[in-house]
């Protein structure tokens, strides 16, 4: 059995109750927690949660494994919990978002972002009172402000920087001139204006910089909730304040199915389906690439609680991840152990069931 040398075993997919199972891994072993539980009253998974007879219950217990994920997280380590939606008696009982405030709640966690996927396809449903929900949450938690975060990773094929074209026209910031001009700006700072607008509109026609913007004491409005030292305060000490923009996109909080571009049968449908594996929603190998991306260095421990049918250990695979996954049905368990055997690189003797 392969284990890390404080026992935790990993890069396996083990079959049995979660909650038992997760209680028997050290505090703090765990760099990611990453999984999408059965959702309530959804689908028929065969056993486990899922089934509860009201939301109340399915959140109680989804809490109980939750507080056990908080508990093996390392101190910088990162949760993602994907969750879906349920309509009953014509309500959307909005699930996703009583889960993430309850998880709050229990004081171990902070709630980073809810990144959105947008689905290229959703189940094509057809109702004649409401529309088609083509997006589902995942909840972002950190144990504390250490959080591993790689923002340049995330989305990295599809937020390449802009190329930097060199602007030659000859009126290239001349308006902020004009303005600093009309301003209440005493004379020396309005000369300390000029100097530094006349460097960046230099830096910008040499293609430094994408573009910039400026903003002046009495002609622009200060930025709201700006903090000490940043541009509320250069407006407030200097009269002035330039951005420099460097033409990197911004990394947003969405997962599109049409930005990601390695795509597959599993990304192009929100429930796809593989030869031979009996899980009735499989998990997008290509999603789960980018949280490891952004949340996991390299060699990092990933813990899927719900691994079903072992996307997560595919995704781990393929980038370097070790996992550990964990599931009460055993025909999908031994779907998963065979879709990552199929995965290059991965060994037989790393899988093995308690």
């Amino acid at each position: 059995m392969r284990a890390t040398d404080n026992g935790v075993p990993i890069d396996q997919i083990l079959c049995g109750d979660n909650l038992e199972l997760i209680q028997q891994l050290p505090d703090r072993s765990i760099q990611l927690v990453i999984t999408s539980p059965p959702y309530f009253q959804q689908r028929n998974y065969g056993s486990g949660m899922g089934n509860e007879k009201n939301v109340n219950a399915y959140i109680d217990i989804l809490l109980c494994l939750f507080r056990e994920c908080v508990r093996v997280l390392a101190d910088d380590g990162n949760i993602v919990f994907n969750i879906g939606d349920k309509y009953q008696n014509s309500n959307l009982l909005l699930v996703p978002y009583r889960f993430a405030l309850a998880a709050m709640d229990t004081g171990g966690v902070r709630l980073v972002n809810e990144i959105t996927w947008v689905k290229k396809n959703p189940t094509p449903r057809q109702f004649s009172r409401r529309l088609v929900s083509s997006t589902e949450p995942f909840f972002h938690f950190a144990k504390s402000d250490r959080y591993f975060y790689n923002p340049k990773a995330f989305l990295a094929k599809t937020h390449a920087p802009q190329p930097r074209k060199k602007k030659n026209g000859t009126t290239v910031g001349q308006k902020y001139f004009q303005l600093i001009d009309k301003s209440d700006l005493s004379d020396a700072e309005k000369t300390l204006a000029r100097t530094e607008l006349t460097q960046v509109i230099q830096e910008a026609k040499s293609g430094k910089i994408h573009s910039f913007r400026m903003k002046i004491r009495g002609i622009h409005a200060a930025p709201f909730g700006g903090q000490e030292g940043g541009r509320t305060s250069q407006l407030r000490n200097k009269g002035f304040t330039i951005i420099r923009i460097h033409g990197n996109k911004l990394k947003r909080d969405v997962i599109k199915t049409d930005d990601l571009i390695e795509t597959s049968d599993v990304i192009e449908t929100p429930v796809a389906t593989l030869k031979g594996n009996k899980h009735p929603a499989i998990y997008p190998v290509e999603v789960v690439e980018e949280f490891l991306h952004l949340l996991t260095p390299t060699g990092a421990v990933v813990l899927d609680p719900f691994i079903g049918s072992g996307s997560t250990a595919v995704a781990c695979k393929k980038l370097g991840r070790h996992y550990i996954g964990y599931d009460i049905n055993a025909e999908y368990c031994e779907d998963a152990r065979q879709r990552v055997l199929q995965t290059p690189g991965v060994s037989q003797q790393h899988l093995f069931e308690i």
